[in-house]
């Protein structure tokens, strides 16, 4: 096999082209293989096959820096990078990232994860170059999904200016994870369709050519007629406006073209942009077919298609109970909208997107805007739900304080992901929401236990007359029946789900409920019996219940799948400080302060120390030491303010 002789891209430069196009073939039977058995991105990879062939074949990385648009389709980059041996690892803990790292290959030249990031990091990239007088290549490699994002547009806007040498492209192959929206997609769709426009542009420019000189003020007008053309074919000729040279459109699975075509942006001087068609799913029928469903994949049979299934039977994710409860929510209350940021099927809102086409917007990869169009709707007398992965929200989070926050409106944020996600890693782990969230004013946040409660309090979130954050975990609910009819949560109120004779309480927030409960029934075992309460508002905060409890000498210990700093745990150490309660003894389990890296969500969660046999180890340290206080209370000197007021216990 080809494929044996790659173990790096200088490899490829030796290659005939008969020997490129089967090599190409080799490298799509060894990504379905390998990601049949480990999961991954599908679709993306196999359809940048020859892509990334010619990029390495015409470039010299890692001297010339490649920068891949969120990473999705980075599998081959890795392969022809000599990383091929690594695959049987990918995604798993200690094994092969899914998106390029800095940290694992010089042929990773920035590291990524979100949308539209690669143009402005190319763009740094190039200006450093200039500045330190070196003379190499720096390639962005973006998707059209990619493209709608804001961020690209103000690169795009910024390298035109410059002019500085750099080559954008743009690997169009009509979708991001779901299928585009907006005008760019159907900028790029013309452009894509209409082959006329390359075919006269160039018979325009050769026929100036073949004209003598004859005078400035004709020159002049035949350029402006040449201009004329561009204007005439292609409505806009938007990136030749923004300052770039556009080449293409060019066939993205042909490779003698995409050589060519690469190797004349390489003598450009100043940016240009390589409009790149491409297939998703290239080389596998079904994932031809089904793009958006084949975009990511867990194990599945390469012969069928089909996913490879526990024979445990699956109980409903938290995501499709929340989307057929806004469904169900929307048919009572037609102020009811739904939006996703390119997410329709990964937010769980299909079927309201079917069932509601005029109520429901995807703008798009462009989370600022999709939050600042909730605080129009929600400002208007709508009540708008933005669904969005907790590591998504991120890229909003000015909106959310200064539009929606300040305003005190009306807006949903149905925060999915919240928590370890496991295998994409760093980039996507849902642990910060709660802090950055819970410091803003006006700000609601609540999560559930169980799937049940989700739907309570999706109920209760639009009833509530400013913004409100509910966040609920990736995967399988609990198995929980569903209730026929809605409540509303009382917003501030904790539950008691047990209340023991030991000193101490188990305060836990979502999933983390379950974990509390198998670690307070270990602890039964010794002879243990403790409080439990589900902590389901983080903001506001249940102080009587805290407040009550720690009066009482009960050492609370609070579990959270979030970040320690500025937590679930942080916000109770802040009521007993606010009270003058600094004796109290307060244990904090949560995810510490370091990204968490990929695997799968069980062995995060035993990387950070979310386990009930560490919370039930926990829980006996806090009853040893505040033992310890009440044996020494009567000993001068040791008051309540002399012991600690907590210490992290994850």
């Amino acid at each position: 096999m080809l494929l044996d002789r790659v173990n790096g891209p200088r490899d490829l430069k030796t290659l005939s082209a008969a020997e490129l196009r089967q090599l190409a073939s080799e490298i799509r039977r060894f990504l379905i293989q390998q990601l049949s058995v480990t999961g991954g991105h599908f679709g993306p990879n196999l359809g940048v096959v020859e892509l990334t062939l010619a990029l390495h074949r015409v470039f010299d990385s890692p001297r010339d820096k490649i920068v891949w648009d969120v990473g999705h389709q980075a599998y081959v980059h890795k392969i022809v990078t000599g990383r091929k041996d690594r695959f049987p690892t990918l995604r798993q803990l200690g094994g092969m990232a899914g998106f390029p790292k800095r940290s694992e290959s010089p042929h990773d030249a920035f590291g990524t994860g979100h949308a539209s990031t690669s143009i402005s990091a190319a763009l740094g990239m190039a200006v450093a170059r200039d500045l330190k007088g070196e003379s190499h290549h720096v390639v962005a490699v973006i998707g059209d999904g990619a493209m709608t994002g804001g961020m690209a547009f103000e690169a795009l806007n910024h390298a035109g200016h410059l002019g500085k040498r750099l080559i954008v492209v743009l690997n169009d192959n009509e979708m991001s994870i779901a299928e585009n929206v907006g005008a760019m997609a159907d900028y790029l769709s013309k452009l894509r369709t209409d082959r006329t426009y390359s075919k006269m542009k160039a018979e325009v420019e050769q026929l100036l050519k073949r004209i003598p000189s004859i005078g400035g003020k004709v020159a002049r007008t035949l350029e402006r007629a040449k201009d004329s053309v561009k204007y005439f074919w292609v409505p806009g000729m938007l990136f030749e406006e923004l300052g770039f040279t556009y080449f293409g459109p060019v066939d993205g699975h042909d490779l003698g073209a995409l050589t060519a075509m690469l190797e004349r942006a390489k003598r450009c001087a100043e940016p240009v942009v390589l409009h790149v068609v491409t297939r998703k799913g290239k080389g596998y029928g079904r994932a031809e077919k089904a793009p958006d469903k084949l975009h990511s994949v867990t194990p599945f049979n390469p012969a069928t298609g089909q996913t490879v299934k526990s024979a445990k039977p699956a109980s409903p994710s938290y995501t499709s109970v929340f989307g057929d409860a806004i469904v169900e929510l929307a048919e009572q209350d037609p102020r009811i909208v739904a939006i996703t940021a390119a997410m329709p099927g990964g937010t769980g809102l299909t079927k309201f997107a079917a069932r509601f086409p005029d109520r429901f917007f995807d703008v798009g990869i462009a989370e600022q805007h999709a939050a600042t169009l909730a605080a129009g709707l929600a400002a208007s007398g709508m009540r708008p739900v933005f669904a969005v992965y907790s590591t998504f929200l991120q890229r909003a989070y000015d909106q959310v304080i200064h539009d929606i926050c300040i305003q005190n409106l009306p807006v949903v944020f149905a925060v999915d992901r919240a928590g370890l996600v496991g295998a994409d890693g760093e980039t996507h782990q849902g642990v910060f929401d709660v802090a950055y969230l819970r410091v803003v004013p006006n700000m609601t946040v609540m999560m559930p236990k169980d799937e049940n409660e989700l739907r309570h309090m999706l109920f209760t979130a639009l009833q509530q007359p400013g913004p409100v954050a509910v966040r609920y975990p990736r995967g399988e609910g609990r198995g929980v029946p569903l209730d026929e009819h809605w409540r509303t949560i009382p917003v501030g109120e904790w539950e008691v789900m047990r209340l023991g004779s030991a000193p101490a309480a188990l305060v836990a927030l979502g999933p983390m409920v379950a974990v509390a409960e198998e670690a307070a029934d270990l602890l039964a075992g010794e002879g243990i019996d403790l409080t439990l309460v589900n902590a389901r508002f983080v903001k506001p905060l249940d102080r009587d219940l805290i407040l009550r409890l720690a009066g009482e000498g009960c050492a609370l210990v609070t579990v959270e799948e979030a970040a320690l700093a500025g937590g679930l745990g942080s916000a109770v150490l802040e009521v007993l400080a606010a009270h003058g309660l600094s004796g109290a003894q307060v244990r904090c389990v949560g995810v510490p302060d370091q990204f968490v890296p990929h695997g799968s969500r069980g062995e995060c969660l035993r990387l950070v120390g979310l386990t009930a046999e560490r919370v039930a180890e926990v829980v006996k340290d806090a009853l040893r030491t505040g033992r310890m206080f009440r044996d020494r209370a009567g000993e001068p000197g040791t008051g309540a303010a002399d012991v600690p007021l907590g210490r992290s216990g994850g």
